[in-house]
């Protein structure tokens, strides 16, 4: 299988040389790691690589260099994916990045990359065109979008959403939530009628239809 390509924007050397590692056992060759935005735009300018690892905060004022570098990727490079990294969570950042973008993005916690095997799931989903949402940050979405339609799901129904925007396949809903594969579809079908969100078929379609919603809480 080839391996992919990718960079890393990171200015904590510790944390960046576990994330060069991480990627390195999920298949990807990383071709440029850098500290700061700009470097970030000329590596992903240079290397044009399927998935760039992005630090929300770098110099040098440490506020939204990363985020902003990541939008302005994205519109000159749309094929490059993008995972973000968060010391915590910043809601207003995720739910920009969201407003503009529904495929091939991701938003973590920096605590996240500990969990060796969930993140490396995660670098793949993105970097395949799917999502990766920390639920710390769906979390925080649901909460402030909190008014109808969202109101009419049941607990069950807003937590297969949360697991949804997450970017959680059907079985990986079931095995989190310990249901059926059936008792997820169902809530699913459920979720989609009470939001007035479009049916499809493909799982990938509804994660997407769920993040469009969500963005109304941006």
């Amino acid at each position: 299988m080839q391996r992919r390509r990718a960079v890393i924007a990171e200015d904590s050397v510790l944390l960046r040389m576990g994330v060069v590692k991480i990627l390195d056992m999920a298949g990807f060759d990383v071709v440029a790691e850098c500290d700061d935005a700009d470097g970030l735009l000329v590596a992903v300018e240079e290397h044009r690589p399927d998935l760039a690892v992005v630090d929300v905060r770098m110099p040098p004022s440490f506020t939204d260099e990363g985020i902003r570098a990541a939008l302005t990727l994205r519109e000159r490079w749309p094929e490059t994916a993008v995972l973000m990294l968060s010391q915590y969570v910043e809601e207003r950042y995720a739910a920009e990045l969201l407003a503009r973008h529904t495929s091939g993005i991701g938003y973590l916690l920096k605590q996240r990359v500990a969990d060796v095997e969930e993140f490396i799931e995660a670098l793949r989903r993105v970097a395949d065109g799917g999502t990766a949402l920390d639920p710390q940050v769906v979390a925080q979405l649901l909460v402030r979008r909190g008014s109808d339609p969202l109101d009419r799901l049941t607990e069950r129904e807003r937590e297969v959403l949360a697991s949804m925007a997450e970017g959680r396949s059907n079985a990986g809903i079931a095995a989190q939530l310990v249901l059926s594969e059936s008792a997820v579809a169902k809530h699913i079908n459920s979720i989609l009628a009470k939001l007035d969100l479009p049916r499809a078929d493909a799982d990938h379609r509804r994660v997407l239809a769920v993040l469009r919603f969500l963005k109304g809480s941006g």
